[in-house]
């Protein structure tokens, strides 16, 4: 039997938002394997989805550029220690440069990003960002970053609050139409376009999920499979761009797909950005740090 520790148990209360006590129970009986046990408490609570994708845990800002025609933009996320840098205008200007960089040159990946010039300013990317490490006193990192290019459509980026990072290649519909677009896709956070993009295991969990949920609850083994059809359904159009209702839909129920029909538009593909996606930020606890030190000063 695994050893469920207490801070077992609080990452899978953060992840769920579920009780403390449902958290160890559910580690207890998967004998300590973290998905098997929130994907049990989903079964067993209802519980809609994890909450862990949601949690920004690092600092930094994304930035953006856009070719005044619309035919060459790129998204980059830069990070920093703390939110007081990332609020530097500085630091900002280098994430916006750094973008620019990538747009026009088209690097491989971010080792080859640091070697070229930065757009807007002296010397490469690397020795840019040594020097703001220098100038601001924490370290800086350029983590990823999004290059797109077409020749027969258009592009559009959105910033919220340079914490979410959005650009949009789009055909037909208008320079408005694709600020919406992406301004949506912001707020609702699709995974993909349409269903051809959602990952298969995913789609497998979720009609696994229905299913025991289904016996759990005595539904008839004859209607086991129709309910997880209409679950996964459920679940694609929440999950898809196409499928989720447009955020400014006057009357709350025009889709994505449909504004887009009614414009003669489409979308080619979008990359969505949020500042420290999947990076643990280290939490300190000064209270419990000044207590050692006061400890340790006694015993010696």
């Amino acid at each position: 039997m695994a050893e469920i520790t207490a801070s077992m148990v609080k990452e899978l209360r953060e992840a769920t938002g579920l009780g403390m006590m449902e958290c160890k129970k559910a580690l207890v009986e998967t004998n300590g394997d973290f998905k098997a046990a929130e994907e049990l408490m989903r079964i067993k609570s209802g519980a809609k989805a994890s909450k862990a994708a949601s949690r920004v845990t690092a600092e930094g800002v994304i930035g953006s550029y856009l070719a005044a025609d619309g035919k060459i933009g790129a998204v980059a996320e830069v990070n920093c220690e703390t939110d007081f840098v990332a609020k530097n205008d500085d630091f900002m200007a280098f994430a916006k440069n750094v973008a620019e960089t990538v747009a026009k040159n088209n690097p491989a990946d971010v080792d080859a990003l640091m070697a070229l010039p930065i757009a807007n300013g002296s010397g490469t990317v690397e020795e840019t960002r040594k020097a703001l490490v220098m100038k601001l006193g924490e370290n800086l990192t350029v983590r990823r970053f999004e290059r797109y290019t077409t020749t027969t459509g258009k592009l559009s980026t959105y910033l919220h609050g340079n914490k979410i990072g959005v650009m949009v290649n789009f055909t037909g519909g208008d320079e408005a139409m694709g600020k919406d677009i992406a301004m949506h896709i912001a707020a609702s956070k699709p995974k993909s376009v349409d269903a051809s993009g959602v990952n298969p295991e995913d789609i497998a969990t979720e009609r696994r999920i229905a299913i025991e949920k289904a016996k759990e609850s005595g539904k008839p083994e004859a209607m086991l499979e129709k309910i997880a059809e209409g679950t996964v359904q459920k679940f694609l159009k929440e999950v898809t761009l196409l499928g989720q209702v447009f955020v400014k839909a006057e009357d709350g129920k025009q889709t994505i797909e449909q504004l887009l029909k009614s414009k003669g538009a489409s979308v080619t593909a979008f990359q969505m950005f949020i500042v420290g996606e999947g990076i643990e930020k280290k939490v300190e606890d000064y209270a419990a740090e000044v207590a050692a030190t006061v400890a340790a000063a006694k015993k010696g």
